[in-house]
């Protein structure tokens, strides 16, 4: 790519704010006559990604209390010691006792593999299938690697172990594509590679897979490239769900440009894809595919949710407070759906009443965000899938670090809220209070999106590209307006192209 001009550059110490106090107390902003842009090795890029690999590696160090073996001295076979440690420790990751659960530590087929639990109920691997092979095929690794070297971790141990390398470098593919996504603005990718949330949820699960597809798919869009932006969402959607909300995102600036032909090409690839990699699955082993479906139907409100926050706070019993064991919250289901699909006409009503159109960043942060909201689940780890998103979408450090930092220490009294109060553990009113004031931190963001969308003068990504050839939104892609008049700011009279655009 050629090398920007000095007024194309956005530098940490330019104007005010943290990043500028930060710059001002290692020596100051960039001076006019500074030459830049000539470090061979030190490139943004890989400042950032160096980020990324020491806050995986807090991420890792995070987890690893739960690697300790015990050596039983009855003659057993060594363990991981998780006698309450997971949690004293805030060290619980789920692969640790999926592994035994699933029926990964035996080799058996995801899908295939059912076992019953005490109350009676049959189960099956309840992921996705991208996610439940991915399982297996790490099983698979762990279970040759101890074959090799049966010393040292136990077997679960090498499991977990080997799967945080393969989630490391989902990350760190995700952190590039939203780098090369972020256009003029390189830096602002630095709250993703040194987010906090990463510190703690990068390894409690798999939702890393898809964050990468998701931050891939956009880049992809942003290249012009629909229909393969349409196959790396197919195989994310495959991953987990919500990567399909990118759709709703794109669906509003189509319907705002006119241009839907191009969209329809990437939802039919992504339709596609989608296909072929499900029916393998869902034709032999119809029960255990739908498993996925049925949990996420029959599961009542997670701790993390708003619904149990609500209970806890108010009093109230819930909307299905009689329902019988193993019956689906069917009133529950029914509000969560009502209010997602509600949201989500509240960001097409904002995307087409705009004063210009929102960039992709917002609207997709705004449909990931009321989905988390008003779902009925929201584990720790799906905050993940915000971080990508709100950095493209408002990249503030005022607004993006409070929730970041907040999220993830929330993570501390989650597991607190799970040690008991009996082990002098976190009560649940302390708890959900504490998951109250990140839902509100999280409306904050929102707002502050909102408020960027219809003051689109104070959208610091817009200013920075609207007079670019691409036009303001770096990942509008095909939607692109090149066209588009510029945002002028209050009392400041416009600029040209050439104006600007000139040394």
């Amino acid at each position: 790519p050629r090398t920007l001009r000095p007024r194309e550059r956005v530098r940490p110490g330019d104007g005010s704010g943290p990043g500028a106090d930060v710059v001002a107390a290692w020596g100051g902003p960039v001076g006019r006559h500074a030459v830049v842009g000539r470090q061979r090795f030190w490139t943004p890029l890989r400042v950032v990604m160096l980020f990324a690999v020491v806050f995986l590696s807090f991420g890792f160090f995070s987890k690893a209390a739960c690697l300790e073996t015990t050596h039983p001295t009855d003659g057993s076979a060594p363990s991981l010691r998780w006698d309450g440690r997971q949690y004293f420790k805030a060290c619980y990751a789920d692969p640790i006792p999926l592994y035994s659960i699933e029926g990964l530590q035996q080799g058996a087929l995801p899908y295939k593999y059912l076992w019953v639990e005490d109350d009676g109920g049959v189960r099956y691997m309840e992921y996705p299938v991208v996610s439940g092979m991915f399982q297996y095929v790490m099983a698979q690794g762990a279970q040759a690697w101890h074959a090799l070297t049966p010393g040292g971790l136990v077997e679960v141990g090498k499991y977990f172990v080997l799967g945080v390398v393969v989630l490391a470098f989902a990350w760190m593919v995700a952190v590039w594509a939203t780098y090369r996504s972020a256009g003029r603005r390189p830096w602002d990718t630095l709250f993703m590679a040194a987010s906090p949330i990463v510190v703690f949820q990068a390894f409690t699960n798999y939702d890393l897979l898809a964050v990468a597809l998701a931050s891939v798919a956009l880049l992809l869009w942003a290249r012009r490239r629909p229909v393969w932006a349409g196959v790396v969402l197919g195989v994310g959607v495959a991953t987990k769900l919500y990567p399909l909300f990118l759709f709703g995102a794109l669906l509003v600036v189509a319907l705002r440009r006119r241009r839907l032909v191009e969209l329809g090409r990437a939802a039919a690839a992504a339709v596609l894809v989608w296909l072929a990699i499900n029916l393998p699955v869902m034709i032999p082993f119809p029960q255990g595919w739908r498993e996925f479906y049925r949990l996420n139907t029959d599961r009542p409100a997670n701790p993390e949710s708003i619904y149990a926050v609500l209970q806890t706070l108010t009093g109230w019993a819930g909307f299905d407070a009689g329902r019988a064991a193993g019956e689906a919250p069917a009133t529950l289901n029914a509000v969560s759906l009502a209010l997602f699909a509600a949201g989500c006409l509240a960001v097409l009503a904002i995307g087409l009443t705009a004063p210009r159109t929102p960039r992709v960043a917002q609207l997709a942060f705004l449909v990931v965000a009321v989905f988390l909201l008003t779902n009925k689940v929201w584990s720790p780890q799906y905050s993940l899938w915000l971080v990508p998103l709100a950095v493209l979408a408002v990249p503030r450090a005022r607004v993006l670090v409070p929730w970041m930092v907040f999220d993830a220490l929330l993570w501390v009294a989650h597991m607190s809220y799970f040690h008991g109060v009996a082990d002098k553990g976190l009560n649940v009113e302390w708890f959900h209070a504490l998951v109250l004031v990140r839902d509100v931190l999280v409306v904050a963001v929102c707002v502050v999106v909102i408020v960027e969308i219809f003051r689109p003068h104070l959208d610091r990504v817009r200013m920075t590209h609207q007079l670019t050839p691409g036009g303001p939104d770096p990942l509008a892609g095909v939607l692109a307006d090149p066209e588009e008049p510029p945002v002028r700011p209050p009392g400041v009279p416009a600029a040209t192209r050439e104006e600007r655009m000139s040394p």
